[in-house]
């Protein structure tokens, strides 16, 4: 199946809205098991998702929770194809089999163009004409503050290192950070495969500053925050070491 196809089935789903699979199928011109192929190949790169027809309205864009308890994998697909599946023409819904319908994830909606980083810049280049660069670093500073309650009221349940640069990467992979925590020797890492700020970054760099004394102050004073690759120094990722004061391991 080609990458045209799988284009052409997400613009389907973005421009009309949630489709059973035959109607899919027939708007690529490509068979029905063609056309569940191409989801389930889509669905596994988490692109789209499939819902029972009576509870579309309400369910999708509903919790993760939801939705991975709801999923279609692979193999039920084509089982319901090859058993006559209740979305292809002419289909009658019985009780017990409802229709599937598909439809674009967050992460399917997130392959067309988003302008909000255009927004982001003009906005930061906006306040820096209005209002200098200390009146930037004053907004910069209300969202650390922001960001700090948050997480020292999440690291506050923790005793150990380990469960705290745990806590914390799970609290960045919610904002979008692509966050884990690792163990290096007798460290810690806080890893970032991705920065959901990249351009806001890049336009001001007090939001790298600001990240990095937001993480020493929130971890404590009994640890050191060390940034150890910078995404926007060339590395592919940022990555920060976490250590003891005292020369001792890190508790897990």
């Amino acid at each position: 199946m080609s990458q045209g196809n799988e284009d052409r089935l997400l613009f389907e789903l973005k421009s009309r809205g949630p489709q059973p699979a035959a109607a899919l199928a027939a708007a690529l011109a490509i068979t029905p098991m063609g056309a569940h192929k191409l989801l389930a190949r889509l669905q596994e790169q988490g692109l789209v998702d499939a819902r029972d027809e009576r509870r579309d309205m309400r369910s999708f864009g509903e919790g993760a929770e939801e939705g991975a308890e709801e999923g279609e994998g692979m193999a039920r697909t084509l089982r319901s194809v090859e058993g006559g599946g209740t979305d292809e023409p002419g289909a009658v819904s019985r009780p017990g089999r409802p229709r599937k319908l598909w439809a674009l994830t967050e992460a399917g909606h997130g392959r067309f163009p988003d302008r909000h980083a255009d927004l982001t810049l003009q906005l930061i280049q906006q306040a820096r004409a209005v209002f200098g660069d200390a009146g930037l670093d004053q907004l910069i500073s209300a969202r650390e503050r922001d960001s700090e309650q948050r997480y020292r009221a999440a690291l506050a349940r923790c005793r150990t290192t380990g469960d705290k640069v745990r806590e914390l990467a799970r609290l960045r992979a919610e904002e979008g950070y692509m966050a884990r925590a690792e163990r290096a020797g007798r460290d810690w890492l806080l890893v970032e495969d991705h920065c959901p700020i990249c351009a806001a970054a890049r336009s001001c760099q007090g939001f790298c500053r600001s990240e990095l004394a937001l993480f020493q102050r929130c971890l404590g004073p009994a640890l050191v925050v060390e940034r150890t690759e910078h995404l926007l120094a060339g590395a592919r990722r940022c990555a920060y070491r976490i250590k003891a004061v005292k020369e001792e391991v890190a508790a897990d």
